[in-house]
């Protein structure tokens, strides 16, 4: 490869301005619809190839050698477990169980449904653990519901696509785990981190609603209540789920076994339940393996990319000499967690979570791990997590491009896009009120941990 040595001396970059370069170009490949894990394997490709003046021979041995140590993890058979477990969930009817215990509830209420819909998607995020998942799932049983008890188009949608982001908030949480591989964090830690703040998610969602439908009160219509014997009937009904999520997470931190082994016990149990109430027949089975299968090719093959591109930056030093940039210039702790908050908010709306996790953490936790908040490491790394967790959760339901705002807006054509972007922003602004307050007191995310 002598005219890529060729091409090196002319440009004359170091490794360091490699690295920085790199970054820039990728963000272009990724706003010209590169498939990210493609865009990241190839910058990383290319970054090594120039790093070494073109000498292919390490770079390919190192090829070799990552592809087997990266899928050959055994903490990433975590994610099919857990994608697995939510595609039973979701075939199998269990939304529909949740939503009607909420609803019986909370139905007559002022914006009762709405609240019943949010509830139905934090009792769905604790056995699925996608944000996609849970608002595709809950939009299709909920959205008719709305409609039929007249709320407005954009209060509907809107509700739906920030009750969707739950799913990667309340665990288990496949983004958390991806997190948690990236960092070397023990996951059952962070899934109990994000315990309180997912509550705290929802309570804050059921309380902007209430705050919006006295603001407009043409947004919400209103319903009987249903009688108590029939509330209980319904609440009884969503017993596989409160076990699945009791068998799942109260095992794993009772020490029955491994995250993984949890993930194992979940998917087996929920598909059990879907077999047990008739709901799995082997088209059902063979869709939900199928499904599985191809969501997990996906992560996996940006898990891949991510690891060549990390790996390209750890060569460069780019990481190492930013924190130490940072640390050099004396800016307090809290300055410079608001700039990386802030910018996860801003490119968090045009790029979905898992991408964002997987190419930003690797540049941003050695800088955040540089400086002094008061914490131990291991309480930061788990601080920091949630932190980002919420962030990019935001940028799914935040204007012009939050991912759920179209999955959800698809369902339902008669209303405009720009009606579920109104109404949207109040959540929005419920998220960046938790961010500021889970900022202000880390106690709230870490004091349930050991």
């Amino acid at each position: 490869m002598d005219w890529i040595r060729d091409i090196v001396q002319f440009v004359g970059l170091s490794r360091l301005e490699l690295g920085f370069w790199s970054f820039p170009i990728l963000l272009g490949l990724i706003f010209l619809r590169a498939p990210i894990g493609l865009a990241m394997f190839l910058m990383g490709l290319l970054g090594w190839i120039f790093a070494m003046n073109g000498n292919a021979t390490p770079i390919l041995a190192k090829l070799k050698s990552e592809t087997y140590t990266t899928f050959s993890n055994y903490s990433l058979t975590i994610i099919p477990m857990f994608l697995l477990m939510g595609q039973f969930a979701t075939l199998s009817g269990m939304s529909t169980s949740l939503f009607k215990a909420a609803e019986s509830f909370l139905g007559h209420r002022k914006g009762g449904v709405a609240m019943a819909s949010v509830g139905a998607c934090a009792g769905f995020g604790a056995i699925c653990g996608s944000s996609l998942a849970t608002a595709a799932t809950m939009g299709r049983v909920a959205l008719p519901e709305l409609k039929r008890y007249g709320y407005s188009g954009g209060f509907s949608t809107a509700t739906l696509a920030a009750g969707g982001t739950l799913g990667i908030l309340i665990p288990p949480s496949v983004i958390l785990v991806i997190y948690a591989i990236i960092t070397e964090q023990n996951i059952a830690k962070l899934f109990l981190a994000a315990f309180v703040p997912g509550i705290l998610a929802a309570m804050g969602y059921v309380l902007t609603i209430s705050i919006y439908v006295r603001l407009f009160p043409g947004s919400a219509g209103t319903r009987e209540a249903v009688p108590w014997p029939e509330r209980w009937k319904a609440l009884g009904e969503t017993w596989p789920v409160l076990a699945i999520f009791a068998l799942v997470v109260g095992g794993i931190y009772a020490g029955w076994f491994t995250p993984t082994e949890g993930a194992a016990v979940g998917a087996a149990g929920t598909g059990l339940v879907a077999w047990l109430g008739g709901n799995l027949s082997w088209r059902v089975l063979g869709e939900a393996l199928i499904g599985t299968g191809k969501t997990t090719a996906m992560i996996f093959f940006i898990v891949f990319g991510a690891a060549q591109y990390n790996g390209f930056l750890a060569l460069s030093g780019a990481p190492q000499w930013l924190a130490d940039f940072v640390l050099s210039q004396g800016f307090t702790p809290i300055l410079v967690l608001s700039v990386i908050l802030l910018f996860y908010l801003v490119f968090g709306c045009v790029m979905d979570s898992l991408s964002m996790i997987l190419l930003t953490v690797p540049i941003f936790f050695p800088v955040i791990s540089g400086l002094d908040f008061g914490m131990s490491p291991e309480h930061v790394a788990i601080w920091f997590g949630i932190l980002v967790l919420i962030v990019v959760e935001v940028g799914l339901i935040t204007p012009p491009v939050g991912m759920n705002l179209f999955i959800i807006n698809a369902m339902d054509r008669e209303t405009r896009i720009t009606e579920t972007y109104k109404a949207v922003l109040f959540f929005v602004g419920s998220d960046i009120f938790r961010v500021i307050l889970l900022v202000a007191f880390p106690a709230i995310t870490l004091f349930l941990i050991p």
